[in-house]
């Protein structure tokens, strides 16, 4: 019967062959009944068990009379590893009890630990990190797939893919020198070295400097540059040197190698590299001459991000390309749609996950509008409904909650919206903490991104020394309760919402605290390395949490395109059932929703949730 024993799967599939076949060899079996202690607290258990039938729950017995889950923090069942740290620590912390009638796999206390001495990486598993184990599972999942491991192809970095020497010259020389040396060099821009300051000088600057600007053929090229770089450095990923570029579309960027110049990236190469249908749909954004060639754009971002998530491109690489180009078509719809010489005076924003820069499909329209005072503009609310449909038509559904620029209650002029911050800043419960909560999050992109600037920071101002405020503002993240005891196929048919258990209790969490340390990013990843920069929270248990969510998006995502493609309801795109998933999920969601319970519990202790 041992030969049943699954190897293929974490973390047998790290022992050599020699030891998988010792382990094979020495496996017992055990029953236990309902209700039955396997591993007691403060004990040592003398095998590690693999759940063969059946279900079984690990208890803090701390919080046994306390919490309303009798202290149970998490659930084994099929194929399900326990006993291991016990063994490892010499004692358990928590006690193992039987949910069910009970079949497992019995591994000697003494074949484990020579399976660990002999096997460096199965030693290792136990020990990993959430992050770690997240890297390992995925390289064995690629390696499931084919060995084509397209998420290798998209950790490229920018110093060792398509990087190259630009033209560099000083400040000095003439227009007639830089063109002769362009023309030499056969490149489309130079760099000018102004001092420690570098600046960009095209052939297209060339031309307008002396025909229309007057300048003549020995002015000095400096006078030509823009000193307004987008940068990135050497050992950034590629892939995010695309998003950039196609954020703010620009055909180039400068690399530096730390402070040294390092040379430039060109957005041809970029694309080249990368050979995929994302540049596809960028360059149909930016030839879209009408509304009517911006929808075909914007209808096929989702074919895009399902091809690259199946193809094993990390769910975050996703989100940000989707967010710059949700964020090009946005942008260009409200362009067409707002006259020229209103745009200078108004300010779109986007919120929820599209300002977050985090979601995985289209999402509901979250967006507002900020004018200037002085603005006198009568057609705005008959634009903005014109706005919303044509958003509407692209395929971005409408606001649940008429959080759209159609709706007046988010237009306003600069200095009303600081008097609608102020009110929400005052409220202790309901509504405006939800619409405050709504606005943190928000990104500008489209109009005069000062308006905003200048509205968030009055908000910064009026939160400065109020700690009581977030207590308030946090509390919300114990409001759904963390679907650990769905495990195991106990509840798995009434599914878990990974979207409210799981996801929204770290984005909340992490909001909370950049709002109080005054992080303008708006990603929660980014907000995390921020957080672990200022040492708000550690690396390791930013890193951790990051993988974590990263974890909860892709099973959500994976079950909004079932959804998509008519293969479950809509209703049903944030709930995940446990039994439906394969051994690797299960191991990684496990880990993410213990992480989350931690998270909170955290967070409960910091702004004093408890109360």
């Amino acid at each position: 019967m041992s030969n049943e024993f699954d190897l293929s799967h974490p973390p047998f599939d790290l022992l050599t062959e020699e030891s998988q076949q010792q382990l094979l060899t020495r496996l017992d079996i055990g029953y236990f009944g309902l209700d039955e202690m396997i591993i007691e607290a403060g004990h040592s258990s003398e095998y590690v068990f693999v759940v063969m039938k059946g279900a079984v729950a690990e208890i803090d017995p701390r919080l046994a009379e306390t919490d309303p889950d009798g202290g149970m923090i998490r659930e084994y069942a099929q194929e399900d590893l326990f006993g291991a740290i016990s063994i490892i620590n010499g004692t358990s912390r928590y006690t193992f009890r039987t949910l069910e009638e009970t079949i497992a796999w019995l591994i000697p206390k003494a074949v484990f630990l020579k399976l660990m001495e002999d096997n460096e990486a199965f030693a290792a598993y136990f020990q990993n990190s959430l992050t770690e184990k997240a890297r390992l599972l995925e390289s064995r999942r690629s390696q499931q797939q084919g060995g084509s491991d397209m998420s290798a192809f998209m950790l490229a970095k920018v110093g060792a893919s398509v990087l190259t020497e630009p033209v560099v010259l000083d400040s000095g020389t003439s227009i007639t020198e830089a063109t002769r040396t362009m023309r030499e060099q056969h490149a489309d821009c130079l760099l000018v070295r102004k001092g420690s300051q570098f600046g960009m000088v095209t052939r297209t600057d060339l031309l307008e400097g002396v025909v229309l600007k007057g300048m003549t053929l020995d002015a000095d090229i400096c006078e030509l540059a823009s000193y307004n770089l987008l940068t990135v450095q050497k050992e950034d990923f590629l892939f995010n040197a695309l998003v950039l570029m196609t954020r703010h579309k620009i055909q180039r960027v400068v690399v530096f190698d730390g402070p040294k110049l390092a040379g430039m990236v060109e957005l041809t190469d970029v694309l080249s590299f990368f050979s995929s249908q994302s540049h596809v749909i960028g360059l149909q954004i930016e030839r879209a001459a009408n509304l009517d060639e911006l929808a075909r754009a914007a209808r096929g971002t989702t074919a895009l991000i399902s091809g690259l998530v199946s193809q094993g491109v990390k769910i975050r690489f996703a989100m940000d390309l989707l967010a710059a180009l949700n964020g090009r078509i946005i942008a260009k719809a409200f362009e067409y749609l707002v006259p020229q010489e209103v745009q200078n005076k108004v300010c779109l924003l986007v919120m929820g996950s599209e300002g977050r820069g985090e979601q995985v499909l289209k999402t509901d329209q979250d967006n507002a509008l900020i004018l200037a005072d002085d603005l006198d503009w009568p057609e705005c609310d008959k634009v903005m409904q014109k706005f919303t449909q044509t958003l509407l038509d692209f395929g971005y559904p409408l606001c649940k909650g008429n959080i759209m620029v159609s709706n007046p209650e988010w237009v306003m002029r600069e200095s009303d919206w600081k008097k609608r911050l102020q009110k929400w800043c005052g409220s202790v419960e309901g509504t405006g903490l939800m619409n405050l909560a709504i606005f943190v999050d928000a990104h500008a992109v489209a109009g005069d991104a000062q308006l905003f600037n200048r509205v968030r920071e009055s908000l910064y101002e009026k939160l400065a020394g109020n700690d009581v405020f977030y207590s308030y503002f946090a509390m919300p993240l114990r409001r759904f309760s963390t679907p650990l005891t769905f495990f195991g196929g106990l509840k798995s048919s009434d599914g878990m919402d990974i979207k409210k258990g799981g996801i929204f209790p770290i984005v909340h969490g992490v909001r909370s605290m950049a709002l109080q340390h005054k992080i303008r990013e708006t990603n929660t990843f980014v907000r995390l390395e921020k957080l672990a920069e200022q040492r708000i929270i550690k690396k390791d248990f930013a890193d951790d949490l990051s993988e974590a969510l990263a974890v909860m998006s892709r099973l959500r995502l994976q079950q909004q395109l079932k959804a998509a493609e008519g293969q479950a309801d809509a209703d049903e795109a944030n709930l995940i059932t446990a039994v439906e998933l394969n051994k690797l999920d299960r191991d990684l969601l496990r880990e993410a929703l213990h992480l989350v319970k931690e998270f909170k519990s955290r967070m409960s202790h910091r702004y004093h949730l408890e109360r």
